[in-house]
């Protein structure tokens, strides 16, 4: 029951603060943030009584329902360990979305409310359902009220990246359904039950040539969420044109959204189809690490620079995936979470300065570290972070995947290093273009007020504590990631349903 409530709570919470916000403002906020809080609070209860010995069961809660007896849908949700921490870091980051627009925001304070809780109870159902229907009707509950978020209370180009994020996000989307779709009508005719529950699903058992077609659709949704090159373009425009905290939620979650799948469905759904292809995603993992951060150097636009290095970073996400074994998948997860943090950190930075310089542009910046010293620490905090520098959580997940990638493929492995020293160039041009050489401007330039303070530092102790104590990380998800994706296991399960199917 309290995975529904997850849900429950954050739309009840989105529709009540559209409503009374036509008499006062603040109060569509402060019920917006405590829905999150209340949210949080429940996550960290579940977290802290998760049993922690080796042979402890890898499903923390489940609730099902029937919904759609007939067409064999129901409201199944599920949470295991990699689910938890995706919900942890959902109501984290949605509590300091909410702080960041606390300012920003002026104009139908509500209907904004409304569409930043829905699209979190979007992800929150994303990241718990077990049932392919309701999986993606969550996937396009996020797409409507994020494209809400850019077109309405985005910058001067908001239109067109709206627009551009919808169709890339829908048409991949369709793809996914068909699949699903496909699916279920093989699982139904083998079995004579016509359902989408997941766990039933998996035992589907089908020729190599239709688990490659029906693995691609979902491929197809998971790679242009994540993003993998050539599928990034929307990402950019999303990014620079959307409103702080809808920087924020895209890098931090949305994206996020397309690992999970991968993890999710497209490995144990499709074990064999996934080793097929895993040299040529793992290639294009690395193409994506290497372009994003090229691309990310030679912006002047700080949030599209910054969206650049979410291409890159993604990169080791897809890289880690499809290395089947359990220290790369470590370090996918790591990197899912650390990046959510050090990417919407430097987001929210970047709409800090936006607010008080009116521009993105880099070029007429420079030298505010002598203004506003402790928005520059703050900054030099994630920046050093995004390189991947040691003791800090970037560098945990970075090292992790490489580790895992090894084995499989050095050449591939030292190219993707080599993505880590361009992420250093990358990284220190946002410090020597925004804080350091010489100052632009002699206008007042105000530092980090106390609610910014309040939503950075936090952000700070958490890379930091990510860096110095991951085990608690892997703890918590070494059951998700460990024997089941070892490559032995997929050869030894594609060879088994080959001879069910012949």
């Amino acid at each position: 029951m309290i995975l529904l409530l997850f849900i429950v709570i954050l739309m009840v919470a989105g529709v009540v603060a559209w409503i009374v916000a036509e008499k006062t403002a603040s109060i569509a906020r402060w019920i917006s943030l405590i829905a999150l809080a209340v949210n949080l609070a429940l996550v960290i209860y579940l977290w802290s009584t998760q049993p922690t010995e080796e042979n402890a069961p890898q499903w923390i809660a489940r609730y099902v329902v029937p919904w759609i007896p007939s067409f064999g849908i129901s409201f199944s949700l599920a949470m295991d360990g990699l689910s938890l921490l995706m919900l942890l870091l959902t109501f984290f980051l949605g509590i300091f979305a909410v702080l960041i627009s606390w300012n920003e925001i002026q104009e139908r304070v509500g209907f904004y409310h409304f569409n930043l809780l829905w699209v979190l109870a979007g992800i929150t159902g994303v990241f718990l359902t077990m049932d392919l229907f309701l999986f993606y009707f969550f996937w396009e509950v996020m797409l409507i009220p994020m494209y809400f978020l850019i077109g309405i209370w985005g910058h001067e180009n908001r239109r067109y990246a709206a627009y551009k994020f919808f169709i890339f996000t829908q048409a991949s989307g369709l793809l996914m359904l068909l699949a699903i779709l496909g699916l279920f009508f093989i699982h139904g005719g083998q079995t004579g039950t016509f359902t989408f529950d997941y766990f039933q699903l998996l035992d589907t058992e089908m020729s190599v040539d239709t688990a490659r077609w029906l693995m691609l659709g979902f491929l197809a949704a998971f790679i242009v969420k994540l993003p993998v090159v050539p599928f990034h373009t929307w990402l950019p425009d999303a990014h620079s044109q959307a409103p702080t905290a809808g920087s924020l939620i895209l890098a931090g979650l949305l994206l996020k959204t397309g690992a999970y799948g991968l993890i999710r469905f497209v490995l144990p759904l499709f074990p064999s189809a996934a080793i097929e292809i895993a040299p040529w995603a793992m290639l294009f993992g690395v193409i994506g690490i290497l372009y994003g951060a090229s691309l990310a150097f030679s912006q002047t636009d700080l949030k599209r620079l910054v969206a650049y290095t979410s291409v890159s970073h993604m990169g080791f996400v897809i890289l880690g995936v499809f290395a089947f074994n359990e220290i790369a998948m470590q370090g996918v997860v790591m990197q899912m979470i650390t990046h959510g943090i050090s990417t919407g950190a430097l987001f929210i930075l970047a709409g800090v300065l936006y607010e008080r310089i009116h521009t993105r542009d880099i070029t007429q910046m420079g030298g505010f570290w002598k203004k506003v010293p402790f928005m520059g620490t703050i900054g030099l905090v994630f920046v050093l972070a995004s390189l991947g520098l040691p003791g800090l959580g970037n560098f945990v997940a970075e090292f992790l995947t490489l580790i895992g990638t090894w084995p499989v493929s050095p050449m591939l492995t030292i190219l993707a290093t080599i993505g880590v020293v361009f992420a250093t160039a990358y990284s220190l041009r946002i410090m020597q273009k925004v804080f350091l050489g010489e100052t632009s401007s002699d206008k007042f330039l105000p530092d980090l007020s106390l609610r910014e303070k309040f939503i950075l530092i936090p952000l700070v102790a958490a890379i930091i504590w990510l860096g110095l104590f991951p085990q608690t990380v892997i703890n918590t998800v070494r059951q998700v990631v460990a024997d089941p994706f070892t490559t032995e296991q997929i050869i030894s399960s594609d060879i088994e349903k080959e001879d069910g199917v012949q």
